[in-house]
């Protein structure tokens, strides 16, 4: 490993917490440490950047937390940092505190932070968790692969007991505006029906079709995938109730799918992404963002990778509307 210019680095996480930060957060501090560096840690994201609540980090402060969900330094929400003087007053603390790298760990909303402390003179390296997996430079974000694990098997119990009543289940996972949880659920879990933002027509009396379709071949459940991107499932519940007299429940698994022990793969796929963005740092690189793209970790220009857009796979969409039962490849209502 090349000599380092940098003497001290920092490390935060921003935003929404997601499973596989600590591994994240470990791998910073020990690979950081491993070069010599001078590691510290910043609580709750960058508020607690302005609020100066910094502290020297040791190999031994992120020992056994690996496993854990969450994340050890704590996140938070942050308005004044969206500011220039905000901006301005946390290149200033870090300055104050010897920081001269710092490694932010989060979504979209905390690269833009990590992009304006950048234009400040703070070299800074984004790593790319959460559970949404809606950050378009990178095919994996830390935290979906638990998140997502999570919801379906939440969703197998729930389609146990909707079986035993025979009812619809309308089941609302989380995503934010992204339908990837959704998408990955539907499939994994064998909807009937899967909502999500980036192709949910609205048309609410094709899904009351196909539930009334089903019941006539035969089956006893129905299982709807909602994206809380779209939202409003317990009205959608009473509607669809009201229109086929078919028993229908709304679960919202709301916060649950961000917690839990990590998966093998978040911890392994943060820990390579926690060690490059230190590298970045020592090989004198900033505003970069790390990724995972055809098997490779890769990174981007914060700027580049911000004005990606992203979009769901057009044929993964296709197989998941041939598999589902009265749904041919196009979405549209399959001839019996």
């Amino acid at each position: 490993m090349a000599e380092s210019k940098i003497k001290t680095i920092g490390v935060l996480t921003s935003g929404g917490d997601a499973p596989g930060m600590n591994a994240a957060i470990r791998a910073v501090v020990r690979r950081g440490l491993s070069n010599g560096l001078n590691v510290k840690g910043i609580y709750k994201g960058y508020n607690g950047l302005l609020n100066e609540e910094i502290i020297d980090m040791t190999a031994r402060d992120v020992s056994d937390t690996i496993q854990r969900g969450g994340t050890v330094l704590y996140t938070a929400r942050c308005a004044e940092f969206r500011t220039l003087d905000g901006q301005q007053r946390g290149a200033e603390v870090c300055r104050k505190h010897g920081i001269e790298g710092l490694v932010v760990i989060g979504g979209d909303g905390s690269f833009a932070g990590a992009q304006k402390l950048a234009e400040q003179g703070i070299n800074t390296i984004g790593v790319p968790g959460t559970i949404d997996l809606d950050i378009a430079c990178t095919e994996y974000t830390i935290g979906f692969d638990t998140a997502v694990n999570t919801a379906m098997e939440a969703i197998d119990k729930v389609r146990d007991t909707s079986t035993s009543h025979e009812r619809c289940s309308i089941i609302e996972v989380m995503g934010r505006n992204a339908g990837y949880l959704a998408l990955w659920c539907g499939i994994a879990n064998g909807a009937e029906d899967i909502l999500i933002p980036e192709k949910y027509d609205y048309d609410e009396q094709k899904i009351i079709n196909n539930i009334i379709t089903n019941r006539k071949l035969g089956k006893k459940h129905h299982i709807i995938i909602n994206a809380e991107g779209i939202g409003h499932s317990e009205a959608m519940a009473k509607r669809i109730e009201a229109a086929t007299g078919i028993e229908t429940r709304a679960t919202i698994l709301g916060h649950m799918q961000r917690g839990g022990s990590p998966t093998c793969k978040d911890r392994v796929y943060a820990s390579m992404m926690g060690a490059m963005a230190v590298d970045l740092l020592v090989q004198g690189k900033t505003c970069r963002v790390v990724g995972y793209r055809h098997g490779e970790y890769v990174d981007f220009d914060i700027d580049e990778a911000l004005s990606m857009k992203k979009s769901i796979s057009e044929y993964q969409w296709e197989v998941c509307n041939s598999l589902s039962h009265n749904y041919d490849k196009n979405g549209k209502p399959a001839r019996k």
